[in-house]
């Protein structure tokens, strides 16, 4: 299948040997639709069942068993169409798609050729610096996953384990329109946070439950379209971008060395950092296709799709909009919170009714930090919303200084419990009578008379008396409050 770049710039480009390169990349995500049943058969779409517990006879292929299409596997489709902002076909068709797996019991995948559910559309990928670009949706199919066939089992047999086969995908593919690893990986993430936001897909890349075949080529600058070569199945952001580097390079090499890139399916070895040769590319009519003659063509009207589209959620690009104007907050941080719908929910918590701007570095800084450290989900956070919230609150109204807060964020994450009892019980509330300030003032003033000298003749030295008072209340007292005396008293 050929498609033609929407892409006008050409992005980043790399150093070889006789100039720049351009990398173009297309990507055909597969995701697993969120379903408690397969495409074809009732059989459970569960994952991590014991080999083989979930496999009917029409997974199965057994002789006279008819496939029957999931309504809701259907709409899902439709779903997910509609959120990449993409044509909706109101008829589609089923084919069979040719080859031979040892985990593919029919000998033929049932899949969607010329005639898929869904049509071109757009996801708008945001990358550092500010920049949004829009990378073109060719198509959304749906077909039947294949099994899996395991090779670490016994020390001469490969065993077969049909529970994925039947297993409902969407097929996501994209235009050649990314331009380089960081990209590539940009654009994954921000497919499965749509799907996630969706409820179509659950991301679950470690799972299986979504996977990429990445296209890589080179070019001169505006020059036409290379050779590509395929990438099967990564199932990571990471291994994403690092497989397109690697695979750039390769290509450039060759080409620059003389030689001439083939067409062809490679694998990622995530252990080494390359890509090797697995076989050559096939062409649409390496599969022969045909149609499927077991299913009729899909068909809805305009008022399923209405219906479909009037139960969409708010999308992760509408959810930023509002967060930059509702909340006032920079596209950058309203971008970091909405990468997740749990995230952005957390988010919206803390900051109801509360300052939104100190809530956003709050979640951020110190909550999603403190995740990453801990490698935990924002799910399995020991501070909740309403605690964190309530942080935020009395940071606002002065009862404790942004010092002592982090204090308390400590104590809430490791020991639990509702932040306002922590600072109450363990008299944490910041010092705001001027009466102590400037007692613990002039107490460090009359204790380093050099200091002041220093201080007047370099005026940048008032911030060590700052925090000498601060220590000296424990870093209760209001550090403004404190810094505004400091500076009275020094005759700054």
């Amino acid at each position: 299948m050929t498609f033609v770049t929407t892409r006008t710039d050409t992005g980043p480009l790399l150093d070889g040997a006789t100039g720049k390169w351009e990398v173009v990349i297309g990507m055909e995500v597969h995701a697993q639709v969120l379903s408690k049943a397969k495409l074809f058969s009732g059989a459970s779409a569960e994952f991590g069942a014991e080999p083989n517990a979930h496999v009917s006879f029409v997974d199965a292929a057994m002789p006279g068993m008819l496939p029957v299409i999931n309504r809701y596997c259907v709409e899902q489709a439709v779903r997910t169409g509609l959120g990449l902002k993409a044509k909706i076909n109101k008829r589609s068709t089923f084919d069979r798609k040719n080859y031979f797996y040892p985990d593919l019991p029919a000998g033929y995948q049932i899949s969607q050729y010329k005639d898929p559910v869904v049509g071109e559309g757009v996801v708008i990928v945001d990358m550092p610096g500010g920049k949004s670009i829009p990378v073109g949706i060719e198509r959304l199919h749906l077909e039947q996953d294949a099994g899996k066939s395991l090779h670490d089992q016994h020390p001469d047999e490969s065993y077969v384990d049909l529970n994925r086969a039947g297993v409902a995908l969407m097929e996501i593919v994209s235009k050649p329109d990314l331009r380089s690893s960081e990209e590539a990986a940009a654009y994954l993430k921000k497919l499965r946070a749509i799907v996630r936001y969706l409820g179509t897909c659950d991301g679950n890349m470690d799972e299986g439950s979504m996977r990429a075949d990445v296209n890589v080529s080179v070019r001169k600058p505006g020059g036409p379209l290379g050779t590509r070569c395929e990438i099967k199945n990564v199932n990571s952001m990471r291994f994403v971008a690092a497989a397109v580097e690697y695979e750039a390079r390769r290509q450039i090499d060759i080409i620059e060395g003389g030689g001439t890139i083939k067409q062809e399916t490679r694998l990622f070895d995530s252990k080494k950092g390359e890509t090797r040769s697995m076989r050559s590319k096939e062409e649409a009519h390496d599969y022969r296709y045909f149609p499927d003659p077991d299913l009729l063509p899909l068909e809805f009207d305009d008022a399923f799709v209405a219906r479909v589209k009037a139960s969409l959620p708010e999308l992760p690009d509408d959810k930023k909009e509002r967060f930059v104007r509702d909340f006032g907050l920079s596209p950058y941080d309203a971008g970091v919170l909405i990468a997740e719908r749990e995230s952005a929910d957390f988010f919206e918590q803390v900051a109801k009714g509360r300052d939104a701007k100190l809530a956003a570095n709050w979640v951020i800084n110190e909550l999603f930090g403190r995740l990453n450290k801990e490698d935990k989900s924002i799910a399995e956070s020991p501070v909740s919303a309403a605690a964190l919230g309530s942080i935020v609150s009395m940071i606002s109204d002065n009862t404790i200084s942004g010092k002592i807060a982090k204090d308390v964020f400590e104590i809430a994450w490791t020991e639990g419990g509702d932040p306002a009892a922590i600072v109450e019980k363990r008299g944490l509330k910041q010092v705001t009578d001027m009466g102590a300030i400037e007692t613990a003032v002039d107490k460090v003033i009359a204790a380093n008379p050099q200091k002041v000298e220093q201080a007047k003749a370099k005026p940048s030295m008032a911030g060590w008396f700052v925090g000498q008072v601060m220590k000296e209340t424990g870093g209760k007292a209001n550090p403004q409050a404190v810094n505004e005396l400091v500076m009275k008293k020094l005759g700054l």
